[in-house]
């Protein structure tokens, strides 16, 4: 799984106009489903961005997590994560999950988060819908995180 991952002051998901997803001061994770992705690899996932330090401590460092903040997520599937662009103008996809097991995956995912937050509602967008996500990055911090990095 690949996760980019933004702190955000604020950041709002939508379908045709309707807001499906809000939320106020936390984080915006845009999470690819590859082909070989596992339910463990999720769960390694959430713990690690429920844990990720990127909010600042009293001294303005980046110390405190979306645990120790009480911040809220935000999760949308983006199955773009995965596009190759070595070879020609169009990105190949071929690397991403197919839908049903990344639905499965990312559904899965959710929950795990939550837990790792202990037990806060995470917000989402529409697996598989057109979107269109708002947010304000906060800082900049954005983070990529992938489970296939050599550990």
């Amino acid at each position: 799984m690949r996760a980019v991952v933004q702190r955000v002051t604020a950041a709002r998901v939508a379908i045709d106009g309707r807001t499906v997803g809000e939320i106020g001061p936390g984080v915006v994770v845009l999470l690819g489903v590859a082909r070989e992705d596992t339910a463990e690899e999720g769960q390694w996932l959430a713990e690690k961005i429920a844990k990720l330090r990127i909010f600042a401590d009293a001294d303005g460092a980046m110390n405190r997590s979306l645990v120790d903040t009480h911040g809220d997520a935000m999760v949308v599937s983006q199955f773009t994560l995965h596009a190759r662009t070595r070879k020609g103008s169009r990105p190949s996809f071929n690397d991403a999950a197919p839908p049903d097991p990344a639905r499965e995956l990312y559904t899965r995912f959710l929950a795990q988060l939550e837990s790792a937050l202990c037990g806060r509602r995470v917000a989402r967008g529409e697996f598989g819908a057109m979107m269109q996500v708002s947010l304000t990055n906060d800082g900049p911090v954005t983070i990529i995180v992938d489970t296939a990095e050599p550990k």
